[in-house]
């Protein structure tokens, strides 16, 4: 059963009760792009903590799941985005990390 597509505030809420009492789990692109970006995990949970959605989700047109995009810095000061989607109300899956300069988006 595929998730309801949250309000940017229910979606940091809900990403914010995964991180703390729920499940986070990452694929293996998501792994990949981190090394990619020269990143750590620790770099990504703190955006995940403290960075903030300010776009609109979009819909995985293959599965119908709605994807986040989660903004901030992480210690060294790069700004990165994370892109996850919600699998339960209990646990959110981690799809991909970038860096928005070396995207050209900043």
């Amino acid at each position: 059963m595929v998730m309801a597509c949250r309000t940017l505030q229910e979606a940091i809420d809900l990403l914010r009760y995964c991180l703390k009492d729920g499940e986070v789990k990452h694929g293996k692109h998501f792994r990949e792009e981190l090394a990619k970006e020269k990143l750590s995990y620790e770099d990504a949970w703190n955006v995940l903590l403290r960075g903030q959605i300010f776009d609109p989700p979009e819909e995985d047109i293959k599965t119908g799941e709605w994807k986040y995009r989660v903004e901030g810095r992480e210690s060294g000061g790069k700004w990165i985005a994370v892109i996850f989607t919600f699998k339960t109300v209990e646990l959110v899956f981690l799809i991909t990390v970038f860096s928005i300069e070396a995207r050209g988006k900043k």
